[in-house]
C-alpha cells in the first residue's frame, strides 16, 4: 500500500504478513491447531460478541484512560455523526448472543462514553464510571475463546491520472449499477438487464471482458498500485498536475478475498520470512505479468467513489478514520461505528512490540477482513504509517461496550 489507505485491509495489513495465508472459507467447526484458521466464519445461528463480566476489563480501561490521546475524542465524534444519519438505523438492531442492540442503544453508548472521558479525573474514575453504566461483550475470536489476529493499514498517496495516458494506464473503477447488496451493505449479487439476479462476476470476467468500460474512476500507473487500492479500500492520488483527489470504498462482489501474500508463498515465488508490500513491489518492477497472474487468484474486486478532501481517508462508513482509533472489522459480524477496546501488541520504532490496549471506534471494514478473528488496526497517513502498519501482526482480543438497557431508556443525550 503505497502511501494510501482505507479500507480496506488489506493486504495482510498493508501487506504486513499478508492477510496471510488467509483467504475466505465457509462456515467450520474451531479447532486448536498449529495453523489457526483466523478467517473461520460463524455458524449459522452464531453471533460475534457474547456478554462477559464487566471486571474482566476493569484494569485494561484505566490502562486505556491513560493511554488515550485527542484521536480518540475525534474518532468519537465521527461515529456520532455517523448514527445521526438516518441511514445508519438500517444496520440495526445488532444480535449479540444474548440479545439484539437496537440503534439508539449504540448511538448513546457513543454518546455516553465520551462523557465518561472527559468527566473522570482518572483512570480509575473513567473504569467505575463506565462499568457502572455499560454492559462489556467480548468477540468469540476465531477459535471461540476470544483469540484475534490484529493486523494493521495505513492511507497512501499514489500517482495517477483522470483520464488513461501512456503511463497511467491501471484503472480502478466506479460502483457498477448492477451490483447488488443488503441493507446491511454485504453484497450478494447481480441483476441483470431481465431483472433476474445473479452471481457476481469474478475478477478474470471482470478485468478480461471489459465490462466496467465507462467506469472508470481514475487511472494508476501500476496493476499492482490498482489492486493494492482495492486490498485497503480508499487512496489519495496525486494528479499529473499537483493536484490531490480521494477516493474510497463504494462496494464490492460477494466472492471470496485471496490474499496476494499467500499466493506469492503457495506458488513458492517467495518464502514467509521474504515477505513484505517492498518484497511485492520489487517483484512487481522486474516481472509485473506473474504479479498480475498471482493477483488474478483473487476473485473478490472492489469498486470506489470519489470523497473530499476533508473527509479523507474515510472509512466504510464513509465518515474519517483516525489513526490508532479507528479499527476496520467483518461488518456482517461487528457492531459498525460501536466502541471497542482493542487489547494485542503493536510494532515499536526499534521494530520491538509493545502492549497496545486502547479504546477504539469501528468504523472500516476491508476485502481481507473476514469473520470474527480478524481485525485491522488504522496506523495513519504516510511512510511511517505503512512501516507502522506493514509490521503489524500480533494476536489479542476485543471488548465492545454498549449501555446497560435500563440506563438507555433513561438517558437523555
Amino acid at each position: 500500500m503505497q502511501v494510501m489507505m482505507l479500507r480496506i485491509s488489506r493486504f495482510l495489513p498493508v501487506l504486513g504478513c499478508f492477510v496471510l495465508l488467509f483467504s475466505a472459507t465457509g462456515c467450520s467447526s474451531p479447532t486448536k491447531s498449529a495453523q489457526p484458521t483466523y478467517h473461520r466464519q460463524l455458524n449459522p445461528g452464531e453471533h460475534a460478541l457474547r456478554r462477559v463480566d464487566p471486571s474482566e476489563v476493569r484494569a485494561h480501561l484505566v490502562t486505556a484512560f491513560d493511554d488515550r490521546d485527542s484521536g480518540l475524542s475525534r474518532a468519537l465524534d465521527q461515529s456520532a455523526v455517523w448514527y445521526a444519519a438516518p441511514s445508519s438505523q438500517n444496520r440495526f438492531p445488532f444480535q449479540t448472543q444474548n440479545g439484539p442492540i437496537s440503534h439508539d442503544q449504540a448511538r448513546k453508548s457513543v454518546v455516553a462514553l465520551k462523557e465518561s472521558l472527559e468527566s473522570s479525573v482518572n483512570g480509575e474514575r473513567f473504569a467505575q464510571s463506565v462499568l457502572a453504566r455499560f454492559d462489556v461483550y467480548q468477540t468469540v475470536g476465531w477459535d471461540s475463546e476470544g483469540t484475534v489476529l490484529f493486523t494493521g493499514y495505513y492511507a497512501p498517496i499514489f500517482e495517477g491520472s483522470p483520464v488513461r495516458t501512456e503511463r497511467f494506464d491501471h484503472p480502478i473503477h466506479r460502483r457498477p449499477d448492477w451490483l447488488l447488496t443488503c441493507p446491511e451493505g454485504v453484497p450478494f449479487g447481480r441483476r441483470l438487464a431481465n431483472g433476474r439476479i445473479v452471481d457476481s462476476p469474478e475478477r478474470h470476467e471482470i478485468e478480461s471482458t471489459g465490462m466496467l468500460e465507462g467506469t472508470e474512476l481514475c487511472w494508476l500507473d501500476t496493476k499492482l498500485d490498482a489492486y493494492i487500492c482495492q486490498v485497503n479500500g480508499s487512496a489519495c492520488i496525486r494528479y499529473p498536475d499537483g493536484s490531490l483527489h480521494h477516493v474510497g470504498y463504494a462496494g464490492k462482489t460477494e466472492h471470496p478475498y485471496t490474499g496476494l501474500g499467500a499466493s506469492m508463498l503457495e506458488a513458492g515465488l517467495m518464502t514467509k520470512d521474504g515477505l513484505s508490500l517492498d518484497a511485492i513491489q520489487s517483484y512487481n518492477e522486474r516481472d509485473p505479468h506473474t504479479i498480475n497472474r498471482m493477483i488474478a487468484r483473487n476473485k473478490n474486486f472492489v469498486f470506489f467513489q470519489h470523497y473530499p478532501g476533508d473527509s479523507w481517508p474515510a472509512g466504510s462508513l464513509g465518515v474519517p478514520v483516525t489513526d490508532r482509533a479507528s479499527i476496520a472489522t467483518d461488518k456482517s459480524v461487528y457492531p459498525p461505528g460501536a466502541v471497542a477496546l482493542v487489547d494485542t501488541d503493536v510494532v515499536d520504532g526499534s521494530g520491538g512490540k509493545r502492549p497496545f490496549v486502547r479504546l477504539v471506534c469501528d468504523q472500516d471494514t476491508g476485502g481481507a477482513i473476514v469473520a470474527p478473528g480478524r481485525c485491522d488496526l488504522f496506523m495513519g497517513i504516510g511512510p511511517e504509517a505503512r512501516t507502522l502498519a506493514g509490521g503489524q501482526y500480533a494476536e489479542g482480543t476485543m471488548y465492545y461496550f454498549f449501555l446497560k438497557p435500563t440506563i438507555v431508556a433513561s438517558y437523555d443525550d
